[in-house]
């Protein structure tokens, strides 16, 4: 199965999106394509996240669109549904661990603790969501994993802002971030495309330091 962080890796961040109402879907997934940024994940946290996915999965073919915040296996059925190609969730359980295997698209599982490394490591998933980042250890963490358990890579997300980002990118076990920088509110509640576009762009030209 390919890996969620193989998807797109030419862009080294992963927008991290909240959409309220499904008509914003289409142009804010070609504002961030535009910008460099094709996958794209979509939190399952509101009522138009399914439509919305299901309009990028239509309407834009460039993107790579995904589900995030996915927390139950019926939730993993109804991003599938919708037309998700990735799976990211905050945390895992086995229950939910089964049903994103069983999903047949690749699926980023949470972790914030060493224990919960090791035991996805013991189940053979090697690729995972260091949440909530900052609040978790952020980069300090992730570069005292490095050494034990070199087999895990990352894709930090909660807190991270476009300052912190390349250092985030250069750890060795980091293979992208997720962040919202690039979605602020404010261009958001008035359409802003353009803006999100630029913002985007400045986000994936980010490299490590």
């Amino acid at each position: 199965m390919t890996s969620v962080l193989d998807l797109a890796p030419a862009a080294p961040v992963v927008p991290v999106v909240v959409i309220q109402d499904a008509a914003d879907a289409v142009p804010l997934a070609r504002a961030l394509v535009a910008g460099g940024l094709p996958a794209i994940e979509v939190t399952l946290r509101t009522a138009a996240a399914p439509a919305a996915i299901r309009a990028i999965a239509d309407e834009v073919p460039e993107a790579v669109v995904g589900a995030g915040t996915v927390v139950s296996p019926a939730g993993v059925g109804h991003a599938v549904g919708a037309g998700a190609r990735f799976l990211v969730s905050p945390g895992w359980t086995d229950g939910l661990l089964d049903a994103m295997r069983d999903s047949g698209v690749p699926f980023l599982p949470g972790v914030s603790t060493t224990t919960e490394v090791v035991a996805l490591l013991e189940r053979g998933v090697t690729d995972l969501k260091f949440f909530p980042a900052e609040a978790a250890g952020g980069i300090p963490y992730l570069k005292s994993l490095s050494g034990p358990l070199p087999q895990a890579r990352f894709c930090p997300t909660g807190g991270i802002t476009l300052a912190s980002a390349p250092a985030y990118l250069a750890l060795p076990n980091v293979a992208c971030v997720g962040g919202t920088w690039m979605l602020p509110p404010d261009a958001l509640a008035a359409r802003d495309w353009g803006r999100v576009e630029a913002l985007a762009r400045e986000a994936a030209a980010l490299a490590a330091p």
